[in-house]
């Protein structure tokens, strides 16, 4: 061998390591739908450059990376899982499926590693959906197009989607695919990875996804839910959940505890919104005080009262005796209904119980202040029947203020029978006979009665228009008793005669 041959083959020699080199580190070769995660090396207007492992660098369509509300919210360094599409010897495509026109190989390929390929719904047919992928005709059953229950079939037409191939016979001529298979799976892994990060006590942001009577269901990630109880949403009482959120609504939640479901493979996780919020009883010292006088809305009613919210997440309680001095309440619906504004008298606030006692009625002001001026002794009145007793007839002065016609002096009116035709209602026009402000009792007394019997009946004070002692008669002298001698000898004198 002459020198220049010896020096052309190691020059070949030294070239192919050189080339073998170059690919050193790279990593092996990819093929038509690998899986691989991907390094951004970087990012232009339209599309995303990354390392592959490779030699040669791969490239994906921006538009195709963005989020649900249209931003790119990758950084350069950051990995992202893509396929493998297509490649050339100077660029491999990537993708977060697989899709564009494959033979049954790639399919195959697919089905057999489990990737997501693209497929767009073309039109409903018997039993589900005619779906396009990589050129060829595909069957998607209704219950395999979405993890719900589907209502409107024709909201998917039209729309592309990801799909797993869950039949391929026939050398492709026969193609099953689901959507629901591959929305679960990504579901698990993001209940794995979520429960893998989440501790009681944590806080997380959520989706209110449904309502029930007792709370609200959040979903915390893909296929994740938890319950918040309808007593954990909110310091303010609620009764329906819809009173404090509502479905689609992003809320803060605390979690406060995870165990397994009923069912293998559920998990339930119990909630608290109210958790996240600052307590509202913290600063009420500075805002509510007793005998003050405060406005607030009827927010529940109860047998025993109504409870108005007086401040965010506050509510005080008026009692059924606290309603009103003007007539007398059986229940609080006779006056009050959830949503009326009102205004009240903080009669206790009770830090440690949590709780405020309110009055109504003192907001109002009692009508009996005034009676002493209003109703002295004597004063002519005109009132309303209200009702009738055994004992005598109650009468309506005003609001508030009701007055009795005892019988014993109906008994004693010039015209008694006048009162036997009144019914609840009619009016009457009277004599105050008697007020007792400090007992709230106000007697009534007719207009005219007898001679004679002004104090009959125990009209109290009483009312004189005449002398009655002038038209009394005369009484006889008492006789003296004559024992009992005296009465055998009268009975005997009789007995003679």
């Amino acid at each position: 061998m002459t020198d220049q041959a010896q020096n052309t083959g190691d020059q070949e020699q030294s070239f192919a390591e050189l080339f073998e080199a170059s690919y050193a580190g790279q990593g092996e070769p990819l093929n038509l739908g690998d899986k691989i995660s991907a390094r951004i090396i970087s990012i232009g207007a339209e599309s995303v450059y990354f390392d592959t492992g490779t030699k040669i660098d791969g490239v994906a369509d921006k538009k195709e990376l963005l989020d649900a509300e249209g931003n790119f919210p990758h950084k350069e360094g950051e990995s992202i899982d893509l396929y493998v599409v297509s490649k050339t010897r100077s660029e491999i495509v990537l993708s977060r499926a697989l899709a564009g026109a494959g033979g049954y190989e790639m399919l195959q390929s697919a089905k057999d590693a489990g990737l997501p390929v693209d497929g767009k719904v073309k039109e409903t047919c018997k039993g589900g959906f005619s779906v396009e992928i990589m050129g060829r005709r595909a069957f998607c059953p209704v219950s395999q197009i979405d993890a719900r229950f589907v209502e409107n079939t024709e909201a998917y037409v039209g729309n592309t989607y990801p799909f797993l191939i869950a039949k391929l016979e026939e050398r492709g001529r026969n193609i099953v695919v689901s959507r629901r298979a591959l929305i679960e799976r990504e579901r698990q892994a993001a209940t794995e990875e979520f429960l893998a990060a989440i501790n009681p006590g944590d806080e997380v942001e959520g989706t209110v996804v449904r309502l029930t009577d007792f709370g609200a269901f959040v979903e915390l990630a893909p296929g994740l839910e938890g319950m918040v109880h309808v007593s954990e949403l909110g310091f303010t009482r609620v009764s329906k959940p819809d009173e404090a959120v509502s479905v689609g609504e992003k809320i803060r939640v605390k979690v406060l505890g995870v165990e397994p479901g009923k069912k293998p493979g559920q998990m339930k996780i119990s909630l608290s919104r109210k958790q996240t919020m600052s307590d509202p009883w913290a600063d009420i010292a500075g805002q509510l005080k007793d005998g003050e006088k405060a406005t607030g809305k009827v927010v529940r009613l109860a047998d025993f009262g109504a409870f108005v919210e007086l401040l965010p997440g506050v509510d005080g309680l008026i009692h059924v005796s606290e309603m009103s001095y003007k007539k007398r309440i059986n229940k609080p619906s006779d006056l009050l209904s959830p949503g009326d504004v009102v205004s009240v008298v903080i009669k206790e606030i009770d830090l440690v119980k949590r709780r405020i006692s309110l009055s109504l009625k003192d907001a109002e002001g009692d009508p009996w202040v005034e009676v002493a001026a209003k109703y002295a002794p004597g004063t002519q009145v005109t009132g309303t029947v209200e009702k009738r007793e055994t004992f005598g007839i109650f009468v309506s002065l005003e609001p508030g203020i009701t007055a009795l016609l005892p019988k014993s002096r109906m008994a004693v009116a010039v015209d008694p029978k006048q009162f036997d035709k009144l019914q609840p209602g009619d009016s009457v026009t009277l004599v105050v006979e008697d007020l007792r402000a400090a007992e709230r009792r106000i007697a009534l007394s007719p207009l005219e009665v007898r001679a004679g019997s002004q104090n009959e009946g125990g009209g109290g004070g009483g009312r004189e228009n005449s002398d009655w002692k002038s038209y009394a008669k005369p009484s006889k002298p008492a006789e003296k008793p004559m024992g009992l001698l005296g009465e055998k000898l009268a009975l005997a004198l009789k007995t003679k005669k």
